[in-house]
């Protein structure tokens, strides 16, 4: 179901013009209802009307890898640390630093466990953990300098969704469908996938997909990874889909009178989402079935069986909503969160999503998609080089993330942490730089999308952000 785009100032103004509508005939109600339906066919328009700058991606897939993986056993190789395991960490690197868990402790260099090697034609090092990612390594914009500002998971995640830990931000998704709006008029333009790996499963708040101070009707909706995604997917008993249809419409007609008498952005959502609900009864069951896709497509994601709550069927099930127009595909993996046992839980969480992660990036290229779909792969933060019994802490000077399709420059690393992976040191990438990018590559100037709240611009880069030019293809 289509709406107009949210206008702050309009709904601003609507408070002042009340006391004249609630003296109006009601029947103006249904020609605002009229007008709302009217527009449901072409999808959701974006606030922008149109792109800023030339559109490279169309839609983005972030593969969050919740709990923060280590940067030391993925992306970033480092023999020096290898070198120093077991031995005192230089203080020098150390001394005045925020560290999370480890503050005070003895600090002592853990080398990574795993080995690495040069990947394709572009020889990106790429651990030996990730033999399916190695071998798309030609198709990766891998980032080795990132940097966050919150060492903590909640309000890391907040960060990365939001680019702000104040409560009430929009986040990455929401942005993106208030900007540009969905290609969907049957399926929610912003989804969120969840599975979890079989360690270091830290919890996931509904607010990282929250749509914060923007109307309601750009949040994400979290679809259930097991069974039917969507509750209530059915009719009653005795109620027939012409008999919900008329329904709908009525109570559609009732939104439409109460919208025309005032302008609430949650009057509008409300109207939304009842016509989704409708048409999602028949769009869902055709998304959720498996049928048409061959065995062979299965089987090179990894999955045993569609819809059983994994991260492989989660991937597939994000190609399918891209295809459908969706804007924004969240698919959070927590399995990352390793403060012991390092070693078994790496290799069970790499295990969980290296096959998947490949496979959707070659489906996605085969399929001719891949040019126009930003892909987003990481965690967020890192963790330390130094140990913490059998893990790592949390860190935040250095993590990485690497990026695919939608314009980025293939078989490319950017940036470099110092010799022990403690600092990146080299084109350091911030999160606010890395939204500012991927707004970019959506056609966004990230200075210009903004929503007014209690007077101010608020925007996802907050008064931050530089574009990374050289990771543009």
């Amino acid at each position: 179901m289509s709406h107009p785009a949210y206008d702050s100032a309009a709904h601003a103004l609507s408070v002042r013009r009340r006391t004249f509508l609630t003296q109006s005939a009601f029947g103006l109600g249904g020609m605002a209802l009229a007008s709302l339906m009217d527009q449901a066919q072409a999808g959701q328009p974006g606030a922008m009307g149109k792109p800023h700058l030339p559109v490279k991606a169309k839609r983005v897939i972030f593969l969050c890898m919740a709990g923060g993986p280590s940067h030391l056993e993925t992306f970033d190789w480092k023999p020096k640390l290898k070198e120093l395991d077991g031995k005192a960490f230089p203080e020098s690197f150390t001394k005045g630093q925020q560290l999370a868990q480890l503050q005070g402790a003895e600090l002592k260099a853990r080398g990574a466990f795993c080995e690495f090697k040069k990947w394709g034609q572009s020889g990106q090092e790429i651990s030996e953990v990730f033999p399916h990612i190695g071998s798309m390594a030609d198709d990766l914009c891998i980032i080795r300098s990132m940097q966050t500002e919150q060492i903590n998971h909640d309000t890391a995640h907040a960060f990365m969704n939001t680019g702000s830990i104040i409560k009430g931000r929009p986040s990455m998704g929401s942005w993106l469908l208030y900007g540009l709006g969905s290609d969907t008029s049957d399926l929610p333009g912003f989804v969120v996938l969840t599975s979890a790996g079989k360690t270091g499963q830290q919890p996931v708040s509904a607010r990282q997909w929250s749509a914060g101070v923007l109307p309601s009707k750009y949040q994400g909706i979290l679809f259930q990874s097991k069974g039917q995604p969507v509750h209530y997917l059915g009719s009653p008993d005795g109620v027939c889909q012409s008999m919900q249809r008329q329904v709908v419409e009525e109570i559609q007609r009732l939104n439409g009178m109460l919208a025309q008498e005032k302008l609430d952005p949650e009057i509008q959502t409300r109207i939304a989402q009842y016509e989704m609900a409708f048409q999602m009864q028949s769009s869902v069951p055709d998304l959720i079935d498996m049928k048409s896709e061959p065995k062979h497509v299965l089987e090179s994601y990894g999955i045993k069986e569609p819809g059983d709550g994994s991260f492989a069927s989660n991937c597939l099930l994000a190609r399918r909503l891209a295809e459908r127009g969706t804007r924004m595909i969240q698919l959070y993996h927590r399995a990352w969160d390793h403060h012991g046992g390092i070693v078994e839980g790496i290799k069970a969480a790499a295990q969980d999503v290296d096959k998947a992660t490949a496979a959707l990036i070659k489906d996605l290229k085969q399929r001719g998609m891949l040019d126009d779909t930003l892909i987003l792969w990481g965690g967020e933060f890192g963790r330390t080089p130094m140990g913490q019994g059998t893990g790592r802490d949390h860190h935040i000077l250095a993590f990485n993330v690497f990026m695919a399709g939608g314009g980025v420059k293939p078989g490319f690393s950017y940036g470099a942490t110092d010799e022990l992976g403690y600092r990146a040191v080299e084109d350091v990438v911030h999160v606010h730089d890395l939204h500012a990018t991927m707004l970019h590559l959506l056609g966004i100037d990230h200075k210009r999308l903004t929503v007014k709240f209690q007077g101010l611009d608020v925007r996802l880069t907050g008064v931050a952000g530089n574009l990374v030019k050289k990771v543009l293809a």
